[in-house]
């Protein structure tokens, strides 16, 4: 199919409103002196010798000239904040309420002066797109190691770098909210309270244009030949103000198995994690390795699978290793322009995140997610469901 995107709302992106510094010394205005010292050094004259009995005077403090309007300040003592680019805005801090929406135990660059950094795990597995395997690092104990991760489906080069710029600036047409740990949002969807499991359409009206074709060609493809997107997030994610998202599931209740982001403007990486204990069956990565995958696919695996005696010797249990879920961290590229689509066991098992170390410039996360069961045909709520898709698929909204 064509690879222009149609149906562009043909808004440019806003010029920037330039850096903002904060100046931590006020200007003192023209008439007003400077004086030295303070009311403990005043001088103080006796009006005879020792003993004597004349009136104490308070000689006035010594007046400084007023500094020459052309004259330059002198320097500010405080140390200065790191420039920013012309594209974002000024330092803000959580007492200002500025452009850091970080909330609880989430945090930033912006606000991190009393709060910690958030841990980051160095992956010790890489997922092969061609293989579908977690492949150990060369600098890990696991190198040389693979086990089966499904669940992962990515495509490169999804957009063209034509398609990308364009997006870009319809997106920076539209106002960026602050966001937690250090990101900026703009939200197509309904107002949901997760915790209660509330939600209300709210002033939702649609996803937006540009995202018609996106969807159009995302069911070309066979896992997503059915995905009807009911809601769609952007993200933006900057090194300067230490952007990130620590490891978690998305909502169940409302969003759907399939979680489909579109990465823009950088590579980066999302990190896989495991909270559980249960083994991951390690194989030999290789030829060997890749025939051992479907033994090890669905768990332990049987004595059949195994061969050689009942006890396994001499068959494919010499050549397997067992560690518990929890010491993977798997990493998975995410080429920019790609694809990335979250299911199964990537979806509801492992934990994804993404780890400021890997944000090096600006990045913009374009995720879209489907209805859960509950709110499909035939569904507790298939009714409500029914209402807010029929609003998402309009393909005339704005951000919320």
């Amino acid at each position: 199919m064509p690879r222009a995107v149609p149906s562009l709302l043909g808004l440019r992106a806003r010029d920037g409103e330039g850096c903002r510094e904060r100046e931590s010394c006020g200007r003192r205005g023209e008439g007003l002196l400077l004086h030295t010292g303070n009311g403990r050094e005043a001088a103080r004259e006796e009006g005879g010798k020792r003993g004597g009995g004349g009136p104490t005077r308070r000689r006035p403090p010594p007046a400084v000239p007023v500094r020459p309007a052309s004259a330059a300040l002198p320097a500010c003592r405080a140390p200065p904040r790191p420039r920013l680019p012309p594209c974002l805005p000024a330092w803000p801090s959580r007492m200002e309420g500025g452009g850091c929406g970080c909330r609880g135990v989430r945090s930033c660059l912006l606000c991190e002066v009393a709060a910690a950094p958030p841990a980051q795990r160095k992956a010790n597995f890489v997922y092969c797109p061609r293989t579908g395997l977690a492949v150990g690092e060369k600098q890990s104990e696991f190198a040389g190691w693979a086990f089966p991760f499904p669940g992962v489906f990515l495509i490169a080069d999804f957009v063209s770098a034509e398609e990308e710029k364009e997006m870009v600036e319809l997106m920076d047409g539209d106002a960026w909210k602050p966001s937690q740990s250090g990101r900026r949002k703009q939200d197509y969807g309904p107002k949901v309270n997760f915790k209660k499991r509330k939600l209300r359409v709210g002033p939702f009206t649609g996803l937006p244009s540009f995202s018609q074709e996106v969807v159009a060609r995302m069911r070309e493809h066979a896992l997503l030949r059915d995905f009807s997107p009911v809601e769609q997030c952007n993200l933006e994610y900057s090194p300067e103000r230490g952007s990130g998202i620590d490891p978690h599931w998305d909502d169940g209740w409302l969003w759907g198995e399939r979680l489909v982001s579109l990465n823009l403007l950088s590579a980066t990486v999302l990190s896989m994690t495991c909270d559980a204990e249960d083994p991951l069956w390690l194989f030999p990565a290789g030829p060997l390795g890749e025939s051992l995958a479907v033994a090890v696919q669905d768990g332990p695996p049987s004595r059949e699978a195994l061969g050689g005696t009942p006890d396994g010797e001499g068959g494919f249990s010499s050549h397997l290793r067992s560690v518990p879920s929890r010491e993977a961290t798997v990493a998975i590229p995410l080429p920019r322009r790609s694809l990335v689509v979250l299911y199964g066991p990537a979806r509801y098992r492992w934990k994804h995140a993404i780890h400021r170390n890997h944000i090096t410039s600006r990045r913009i996360c374009v995720t879209f997610r489907e209805l859960s069961a509950e709110f499909s045909p035939g569904g507790q709520q298939g009714d409500v469901g029914e209402h807010l898709l029929g609003l998402a698929l309009t393909f005339q909204g704005t951000p919320v």
